[in-house]
């Protein structure tokens, strides 16, 4: 298992994590063999909105004396009436809920509460600024009942309200090549405003927990798909890996069987995680474009192109950060030799010879 660093705190996250709502189909059996299988791989990531109450107590005791080296998020805005789940908004039935199901649940404390799934600005300013309900997870992380506060949104530009409150540490968003080429449900915001985004949590060391890689399933299938051509998993669990500030992807899963269906992408062929193929069904705006796919790859002269064109994008969108990253790389743009090898084989036309020699020059600048 590979792991990535939270900008923030600091924690050794796993870069496949699990979402857990589905995980109640298993039976307690089942859920305690599922954790127990990720557990031993190096999972350590763990979304704990679940559709059933009693998963959270399932999985503090199965995870038992490993939960200091577990990253878990809870999500303030889930109540569980009758022992399912429900959405809510009150301000005190959302401390009530999250209260409960913590102490349920047998643990002391989130490494993350996130504001759950709030996908309007109107909803930011009524649960979230204008009741305390902020106030209120901020006070939770100094008690160290909340080691981090996020929030679970898809669409943008809720997402840089709160990451403009300068509290938050992560935020949960979907990310897939249909969500960002705004083809399919839950798809909130441009291709622009969606990349953007991305850019700019990396440049404020805000962490993205990726929801929906697989676009809920029809990313997997031609006929369902929005890209008119399928997907596997392992290619949106790079796709989504490979978007700067993702710190981890966290497919739903419903029993050990598709835990150990994950498991294989840390040992994948690299054809096999090769995501170009959506070039094919991609619109105007993402050609041109590098998105990092490596699909060029190899340089003749060793560049890691995408790493390169990375690099850059962030450090022009103000990221030093990335600029430092880049300077330290033992083979950058300056090293292009201008062979065509790239320009060749990019499936979204990218002219990276012209690519390499602006960021040589833009680096140069500086």
């Amino acid at each position: 298992m590979k792991y990535r660093t939270l900008p923030r705190g600091g924690e050794r996250v796993s870069e496949i994590g699990l979402g857990l709502a589905k995980i109640h189909e298993a039976g307690k059996d089942g859920v305690r063999a599922a954790l127990k299988t990720a557990l031993g791989a190096g999972i350590n990531f763990f979304d704990l909105c679940c559709t059933e109450k009693n998963v959270y107590r399932l999985f503090t005791e199965t995870v038992g004396e490993k939960r200091g080296e577990v990253f878990t998020q809870m999500h303030l805005g889930c109540a569980y009436p009758e022992g399912q789940y429900a959405h809510i908004h009150d301000k005190d039935e959302i401390i009530a809920a999250f209260e409960d199901t913590l102490a349920f649940s047998g643990d002391t404390y989130a490494d993350c509460g996130m504001f759950h799934c709030v996908d309007e600005e109107a909803e930011f300013e009524s649960i979230v600024a204008a009741n305390g309900l902020l106030d209120y997870a901020l006070g939770l992380k100094k008690q160290g009942v909340l080691r981090h506060v996020g929030v679970s949104t898809h669409t943008p530009a809720v997402a840089r309200k709160f990451m403009d409150t300068n509290e938050i540490d992560l935020i949960m968003f979907s990310v897939n090549p249909a969500y960002d080429y705004t083809k399919g449900d839950w798809a909130g915001g441009s291709h622009e405003e969606r990349l953007a985004l991305y850019n700019e949590a990396e440049r404020r060391g805000v962490a993205l927990s990726v929801m929906k890689p697989f676009a809920g399933g029809q990313l997997l299938d031609s006929d369902r798909s929005p890209l008119n051509v399928s997907l596997s998993r392992f290619q949106c669990l790079r796709y989504a890996l490979d978007r700067p500030a993702v710190v981890t992807c966290l497919p739903g899963v419903s029993g050990e069987a598709d835990v150990k269906a994950l498991l294989g992408f840390e040992d994948a062929d690299p054809a096999d995680t090769d995501y170009s193929v959506m070039a094919k069904a991609a619109p105007a705006e993402a050609q041109g474009r590098c998105v990092y796919c490596n699909h060029c790859a190899p340089c003749p002269a060793g560049i890691d192109i995408g790493l390169v064109n990375k690099y850059y994008d962030l450090a022009a969108a103000g990221d030093g950060l990335a600029a430092e990253h880049y300077k330290k790389l033992s083979l950058n743009a300056d090293d292009c030799e201008s062979c065509g090898h790239c320009d060749d084989h990019c499936p979204f036309g990218v002219d990276q010879s012209s690519r390499m020699e602006e960021i040589a020059a833009w680096f140069a600048g500086r």
